[in-house]
């Protein structure tokens, strides 16, 4: 097969240190927090709605589906996984469409930390990523030493990568320090004894953030504790990922990248099920943030059964008829 995933980013420095002034104290914070942009809602939507009815070519369209596809952390997130089923997930996630060897990999496989060693033996030497939801996932209800604690199985099991979620009850109380300091907590707890670094996700679960301005403020938030990703929701919320909350979040990395020099990546997940819809979505990362985040190192899907409608619209773009319903398996 060939693989067309690039490899992860380096960690990069600690922003924090850039904005010890404005996290000193939670008075300090919150100016900063409330002083950004307000979002204008009535305009937000508008502008997303218009950017989701852009049509491409057809030769764009090819290649959007291949990069969605290299975008995709195929997520598994249920009581019921079995270590069966996250082998299947992996050998899918390595190999999309088995009848096809330019099919490309997806990004990671996304798992409960208790499933990180067994993606990682199925997934061996290939490039696809393991990730790992952390911190109490998905309600974030847990002491902090348990958060660590979790993060750290997760880490030492071989995770590449930490899905942690924020404490919405302390973000909404305007406890902006204590999430700040939680996430630099977890960032810290992502280190490896060999010196690497699990790359850190953030999850706001925005449909419990309620404005859009809490969701840019989540955003600056994150990115100042450190956060390589920001990510919108944990899936079992609704609504989970918008289109106007994933543009608010877009403009928030391409803001902090001009303050500060450093890129961090976005991850919409929940409820993006259909090929047309992921390319809403990279017509709104091109648009809002810019090409250098069109690649997998900076732009994720997180999703279970997008996947499935990526390859049969793929298969019907190579072969010029839909394939059966037992094109793709159910996972």
């Amino acid at each position: 097969m060939t693989t067309l995933k690039a490899t992860a980013p380096p960690v990069g420095p600690d922003p924090s240190a850039a904005f010890a002034d404005a996290t000193a104290s939670e008075s300090a914070l919150r100016r900063f927090l409330h002083g950004l942009p307000g979002v204008d809602q009535v305009g937000a939507e508008q502008r997303a709605a218009a950017l989701g009815t852009r049509s491409i070519k057809t030769t764009a369209k090819a290649f959007a589906l291949d990069l969605a596809i290299r975008m995709v952390d195929l997520t598994t997130l249920e009581g019921m996984d079995t270590h069966g089923k996250v082998k299947a997930l992996c050998a899918k996630a390595m190999h999309p469409d088995p009848t096809d060897p330019g099919c490309p990999s997806t990004a990671a496989v996304c798992v409960y930390p208790d499933m990180v060693a067994t993606a990682k033996k199925a997934l061996g030497s290939s490039e696809v990523h393991v990730a790992a939801v952390a911190t109490a996932f998905p309600s974030g209800r847990a002491a902090l030493d348990i958060k660590l604690a979790d993060t750290a199985d997760a880490v030492e099991a071989g995770a590449d990568e930490i899905d942690m979620v924020i404490d919405r009850g302390a973000f909404l109380s305007g406890r902006y320090l204590e999430v700040f300091e939680e996430i630099l907590a977890v960032r810290a707890a992502c280190a490896r004894p060999d010196g690497g670094h699990a790359h850190l996700k953030v999850i706001f679960e925005t449909g419990e953030l309620q404005t859009y301005d809490n969701v840019r403020r989540a955003s600056w938030l994150a990115m100042m504790a450190g956060a390589h990703f920001i990510k919108t929701s944990t899936g079992k919320v609704q609504p989970a990922a918008t289109l106007p909350v994933t543009m608010i979040m877009l403009e928030a990395v391409r803001d902090f990248r001009e303050a500060t020099g450093q890129m961090v990546g976005v991850k919409p997940a929940g409820g993006i099920r259909h090929s047309k819809d992921a390319i809403k979505y990279l017509v709104t990362v091109n648009e809002i943030a810019g090409e250098d985040w069109l690649d997998p190192d900076w732009f994720r899907f997180g999703a279970s059964t997008l996947l499935n409608d990526l390859l049969m619209q793929r298969s019907r773009m190579r072969t010029g008829h839909y394939s059966g319903p037992d094109y793709v398996t159910l996972d």
